[in-house]
C-alpha cells in the first residue's frame, strides 16, 4: 500500500535524534511520499537537507507560516520569492491565518497571505493553508483571489460540514489528520458527506498525533491510523482510500 503524508514537518528539531529512523519507519508503514511545508527562514536549510537526503520520498514547499508573521515580514517573503525563482517546489506553504494566540497582527497576516496567494498564481503552484480560529477570514481572502486557477488544501481541517462545503466550492481540498481519530474531532459529521476526490491524508508531525498516540510526538509512520479512521467513516476499503488520496496528492503537488 502506498500512502502519501501531504503535510509533515519531518525536518523539525524534534526529529533530530532519529530523523532517518523515522523515515525508515514511515517506509515500513507504507508511507512512501512525504510533502514538507516550510515555516520561515529558519527552517529552510533543514527542510532542503532532508529533501536532498531522501529525494524519492521527501518534497519541499516554500512559504511563510502565519505564526512567523511579524512586523517587517516583507523581508521573509522576499526570501520566499527568491527561492521560488531559484528552483521547483511542490507548493506555496504553509501560509494562512492563525488567531489562536494573538490577534494583534491580523492585518500583517492577511497581507502576507494575500501576497502568497498571488505567488501561488504567479508560479502556478498549489497553496497549503493553515487556518486556526480564522476560517471565515481565510475563506474571504481566498475567494477574493480565486480567478479559476488557484488551488490547494486547507490543511488539518476540523471544521463543520458547511465549512467543508465552502472549501470544496472554492476548488480546494481538505487535509485530514490525527484530529479525525479524536473522540470529539468532528470527522464523523463531515467526511461521510465529502467525496474521496476532495481528501488528502496528513500527519502534521510532530504535532497532533492520532489516537492511541495522542499527546506524544507524531510521525509519518502513524498515518495508517488516520487512513483507517477515514476509511471507516467513508465505508471504503483502506486500500481504496490510500490509492485515492495518494493520487490526489500526486495531482495537486505534481509529484
Amino acid at each position: 500500500m502506498h500512502i502519501t503524508d501531504s503535510h509533515a514537518h519531518l525536518y523539525s528539531e524534534q526529529f533530530r535524534p532519529d530523523r532517518l529512523d523515522a523515515l525508515q519507519r514511515a517506509q515500513e508503514a507504507g508511507v512512501r511520499t512525504i510533502v514538507m511545508p516550510n515555516i520561515d527562514h529558519s527552517s529552510i536549510d533543514a527542510m532542503l537537507e532532508l529533501e536532498a537526503a531522501a529525494p524519492e520520498t521527501c518534497f519541499a514547499m516554500m512559504g511563510l507560516h502565519p505564526c512567523s508573521v511579524a512586523r517587517g515580514f516583507e523581508q521573509q517573503l522576499y526570501e520566499v520569492e527568491t527561492w521560488l525563482d531559484r528552483r521547483p517546489f511542490a507548493a506555496i506553504g504553509e501560509a494562512g491565518l492563525d488567531l489562536h494566540w494573538d490577534k494583534t497582527l491580523l492585518a500583517e497576516q492577511q497581507e502576507a497571505l494575500k501576497i502568497q496567494l498571488e505567488l501561488a498564481k504567479k508560479h502556478q503552484l498549489p497553496i497549503v493553508l493553515h487556518t486556526r480560529e480564522a476560517f471565515a477570514e481565510t475563506v474571504a481572502l481566498v475567494e477574493a483571489a480565486q480567478d479559476g486557477t488557484l488551488r490547494g488544501v486547507f490543511h488539518c481541517f476540523s471544521g463543520t460540514p458547511e465549512e467543508a462545503a465552502q472549501v470544496v466550492g472554492l476548488g480546494f481540498m481538505l487535509g485530514i489528520g490525527g484530529v479525525a481519530t479524536f473522540k470529539n474531532g468532528g470527522a464523523d459529521k463531515v467526511l461521510p458527506g465529502i467525496g474521496l476526490e476532495h481528501l488528502l491524508l496528513e500527519t502534521d508531525c510532530p504535532y497532533l498525533a492520532p489516537v492511541p498516540h495522542r499527546g506524544k510526538r507524531n510521525e509519518p509512520a502513524y498515518l495508517p491510523l488516520v487512513l483507517r479512521r477515514v476509511a471507516s467513516l467513508l465505508g471504503r476499503p483502506e486500500a481504496e482510500v490510500a490509492e485515492a488520496t495518494t493520487r490526489n496528492a500526486a495531482a495537486l503537488f505534481n509529484l
